[in-house]
């Protein structure tokens, strides 16, 4: 987490925090507010799209920098949908983020080349609010509806409407069907931590 150093958007930063989880950036982003957050999307405990999610949530005016090596126009899009400042493929050559910066601090969202091209040649998919991505998530993740309900804080007759509206926008008829299409649109990855 990043905040500016002075007024004149010239790169200058003060790092005020490194987390190595997804829990710890939603804390700090809570604490500290700040103006630029970089985050990896394969976090441990909370990737990267839900820890966006509660930046927008906790601090509005953080601009966030989405860095991933995952390819698949699902993630890509989910990381659209739920408004990342920036995105850029970890293995591209930071300039284009460098000349991006002045742009996503001002407001304006940049997409790196590589996956606007992607993103361009992709038929359209379902399309997933923030809290069916959630609750999409915690299903792949093996949890309950009571404790994806506990989790997320609402009641399970919510979390069960939710289900049901991911289930029908992917064509899924249960747990496992939903996992396949997790896996398959890149919005789950088996490999990291949870």
């Amino acid at each position: 987490m990043l905040n500016r150093a002075d007024n004149n958007y010239n790169h200058y930063f003060n790092v005020i925090a490194e987390v190595t989880n997804g829990i710890e950036a939603i804390a700090a982003v809570r604490q500290h507010r700040p103006d630029l957050l970089m985050l990896d999307v394969n976090m441990p405990h909370a990737g990267g799209t839900e820890v966006l999610v509660e930046a927008r949530r906790w601090s509005p005016q953080t601009r966030v920098v989405v860095f991933t090596a995952i390819e698949t126009v699902g993630k890509i899009a989910e990381l659209v949908q739920v408004r990342a400042d920036g995105l850029f493929c970890k293995s591209d050559d930071l300039d284009e983020l460098q000349r991006a910066l002045p742009l996503i601090l001002s407001g304006t969202p940049v997409i790196c080349s590589r996956y606007m091209q992607l993103l361009e040649d992709a038929p359209d998919a379902a399309a997933l609010t923030d809290r069916e991505r959630q609750v999409l998530s915690l299903v792949t993740a093996g949890r309950t509806n009571r404790e994806i309900a506990d989790t997320l804080g609402i009641s399970i007759k919510t979390v069960d409407r939710h289900r049901t509206s991911v289930m029908g926008k992917t064509g899924s008829h249960s747990a496992a069907e939903l996992i396949a299409y997790a896996l398959r649109e890149g919005l789950f990855d088996p490999g990291a931590s949870a």
